[in-house]
């Protein structure tokens, strides 16, 4: 037995092989009764090895001498009779080879297509076992046909990716529909992985049943390159930017460019630019640079500087050749020019043996004629090809949409200093020192530090040691908010300097406003623009009768704190947003008992996640009502328990209120007479005296003379009294603090 399959083997071998050959092969012995039947032979014929064997080859032959499938319709196809011979030299055996093509000039033409054409062509088995294999495709394993005939691919080429291919194959002989499949595999012979496009398709008969399957693989690594190309330009345009933080846009650089374009990429950037400041031209010579990020898809030497470390790069580095001409460069590390960095620098010395770097492209970053830095690609042996010129115009594009990107990080960095510096140098430093509250202030820019806002504070000494507390909001972010907001506080602090009531003072405030829309050049003349779209909450507090009046623009209600520990939003009129113009403001008067706290804040604190507004009032009033061991204790923990990001800027002031007792207040009626002038002003000095405040005795009793006079001649009495029916002044003096 053993010999004539060995005979079979030779036979069969010797056959010439066309592109859709396959050969069905049964034995028989001399009597004609079938004692082999091939896979080959069922998937013909259609009849099983149970069903053939110990059969007489006639009865599958119809009686001019064609082969029937077992359905009875006829195959075309060629038979051949060769005799297998035993140990003796006689025919023992007869072996039957069915072809399904012809071997005639036509099946020669087909047979040479497959064989000579210059793509790789295979044909397997259904099961996924090797079958034939032009010249090409033999070049590709490196096997020869009679090497991998019988075998799967997982077999003869050693990699997961052929475990996939067997797969595939036989789901496309069940299924008789082609698939395609792009793997990147490194091929016997190759020096690297490769991306190739496999069309795997059904070949079928007539009849639309699957014998076999083709392969052809095709070499498309470089239209994968550039399909991968434009697919990073493609992401670059996506992913870098996101934010105006200039380490982390320099960062998104990095993660865009590794691993899909090279194997480590550094960003390094002048100095000033961190700074937001506009770098000077870069001379030739060693380049001082700081990292603002790195990425690599391998383990580097520790020596590489880190991101926000500075570094000096040589002149012979291509760092500052690029930073010097301004242009693009490639390098194999081959190359004399890298020989002699690598001598001068150990660190990328070390990289490159470490990693086995072995090209490299150095990209200026240039943004509106300056050059800000630069960034440095490298490639390693074992997983890439060098750098190529295609690459080179690729890093180029990247840089050119990285670097506006970190131009814009750039001068939004010097922007937000330039606001922050204003706004801090227009707000209060500090809590106010006042007799009349205790006070704690807070501001905090947005969650992300992005830019200043418009959000201020402030607390005003007013006559008779009242004091003006004050929180406003300017829409939008930036210098020019910060700008607006100074010129708002400033008209308030004006205003307040004249002693009008809250809803006048607002009122005057949102004239200014109005009569300012339209006008052109404000910010030029100092005027506040009329689209300005500000808001803002305005009180005065009375230590002496604990009396508090204030009114509100468009802004959130003051929360009140009564020393029982109570709180709750002071209930107010909402009033108009500054600058609408001819709306009426309504104040709202309260009595404070001493202790209580007043917390003025912006709209930040309530709203910085969420739009229920009502749950973050009442979480703010519970806050504040909790003990704490201090106001700015208690200031902070407001601010604690604000969630983050904030969406918006936060402003707070707490004020804690004083009552001034007898000791620190002089009263008296006096009645409407001239005579009582003199009197006014002896009991005035006396007092002064008393509390030690003589050296401000001679204007205090001017001031009183004046204002006693001028009461008695031309004011209107509070009104008349059982006792006294004459209108009188009433006079009082408060203690110098």
């Amino acid at each position: 037995m053993d010999e004539w399959r060995r005979q079979i083997g030779r036979l069969t071998a010797a056959l010439p092989h066309a592109l859709l050959d396959t050969c069905a092969i049964a034995v028989t012995d001399p009597e004609g009764q079938v004692t082999y039947w091939s896979s080959e032979a069922e998937a013909l014929l259609g009849y099983t090895p149970g069903e053939a064997l110990g059969r007489s080859v006639e009865d599958l032959l119809a009686a001019d001498g064609t082969l029937r499938h077992r359905d009875g319709r006829p195959v075309d196809a060629q038979m051949r009779l060769c005799p297998l011979l035993d140990a003796e030299q006689e025919a023992a055996f007869l072996l039957m080879i069915v072809s399904r093509t012809s071997l005639s000039e036509d099946s020669s033409l087909t047979r040479w297509l497959f064989e000579q054409h210059p793509l790789a062509l295979a044909i397997s088995a259904p099961d996924g076992r090797w079958l034939h294999e032009n010249a090409a495709m033999q070049q590709l394993t490196g096997r020869s046909e009679d090497d991998v005939r019988g075998l799967r691919q997982a077999e003869f080429l050693q990699d997961p990716v052929f475990e996939e291919m067997d797969r595939r194959t036989v789901r496309v002989a069940e299924r008789g529909q082609p698939e395609f499949t792009e793997p990147i595999v490194k091929l016997p012979g190759e020096a690297r992985a490769h991306a190739w496009a496999v069309d795997i398709f059904p070949l079928k008969d007539a009849a639309g049943h699957v014998h076999a399957v083709g392969f052809a693989p095709t070499d498309y690594s470089q239209q994968y390159a550039s399909r991968e190309r434009l697919a990073l330009l493609s992401e670059a345009r996506t992913h870098i930017g996101t934010s105006l933080d200039i380490a982390r846009t320099a960062r998104e650089l990095t993660e865009v460019a590794v691993p899909r374009f090279a194997d480590l990429a550094s960003v390094d950037l002048l100095d000033p630019v961190f700074r937001g400041e506009l770098p000077p031209p870069v001379l030739p010579g060693p380049a001082m640079l700081r990292r603002a990020a790195q990425r690599s898809a391998f383990p580097t030497p520790e020596n590489l500087p880190g991101p926000g470390e500075a570094h000096t790069h040589p002149w012979s580095s291509p760092v500052a050749q690029c930073l010097t001409t301004g242009r693009a460069v490639v390098h194999d590390v081959e190359a004399p020019e890298i020989a002699r960095w690598l001598a001068d620098e150990p660190s990328p010395a070390a990289l490159a043996e470490i990693m086995g770097v072995h090209s490299l492209i150095a990209v200026p970053i240039q943004a509106r004629g300056t050059i800000l830095g630069s960034v440095l690609f490298t490639r390693c042996a074992a997983t890439r090809d060098l750098f190529g010129p295609d690459d080179l115009i690729v890093a180029e594009d990247l840089i050119a949409r990285a670097a506006i990107c970190l131009d814009n990080a750039r001068r939004f960095t010097r922007e937000r200093g330039i606001s922050l510096t204003l706004q801090q140098s227009l707000l209060p430093k500090g809590p106010t020192v006042h007799p009349a509250v205790e006070t704690a202030v807070r501001y905090l820019p947005t969650g992300d530090g992005a830019e200043a806002g418009g959000d201020w504070f402030d607390v005003i000494p007013l006559p008779g040691t009242r004091v003006g507390l004050v929180v406003g909001d300017v829409v939008g972010h930036g210098i020019n908010a910060s700008a607006t907001m100074g010129r708002l506080r400033t008209a308030v602090r004006t205003l307040a300097d004249m002693d009008l009531p809250p809803d006048e003072l607002l009122t005057h405030l949102d004239d200014m406003i109005s009569h300012a829309e339209g006008e052109q050049g404000a910010d030029v003349t100092g005027e506040i623009p009329g689209d300005v779209g500000a808001t803002c909450v305005y009180a005065v507090y009375d230590p002496v009768s604990g009396t508090c009046s204030m009114v509100r623009a468009g802004h959130p209600a003051p929360v009140l704190v009564r020393p029982d520990g109570s709180s709750s939003l002071v209930d107010m009129p909402a009033g108009p947003p500054l600058g609408l113009g001819s709306l009426p403001f309504e104040t709202t008067e309260l009595t404070l008992p001493e202790g209580s706290l007043l917390a003025l804040f912006t709209d930040g604190l309530i709203a910085p996640r969420t739009n229920d507004v009502d749950r973050a009032l009442s979480d703010l009033s519970r806050t504040l009502a909790r003990p704490a061991s201090s106001l700015e204790a208690l200031a902070d923990s407001v601010l604690d328990a604000c969630p983050e990001p904030r969406a918006d800027d936060v402003a707070l002031l707490i004020a804690r209120t004083r009552v001034l007792d007898r000791d620190h207040v002089a009263s008296w009626d006096l009645p409407s007479d001239p005579a009582i002038v003199s009197e006014a002003r002896k009991w005035v000095s006396d007092r002064l005296a008393t509390w030690g405040l003589e050296e401000e005795a001679f204007v205090t009793k001017l001031v009183v003379s004046e204002l006693v006079t001028n009461a008695i001649r031309y004011g209107s009495p509070p009104g008349p009294t059982a006792a006294d029916p004459r209108p009188h002044p009433h006079l009082r003096g408060f203690r110098r603090q």
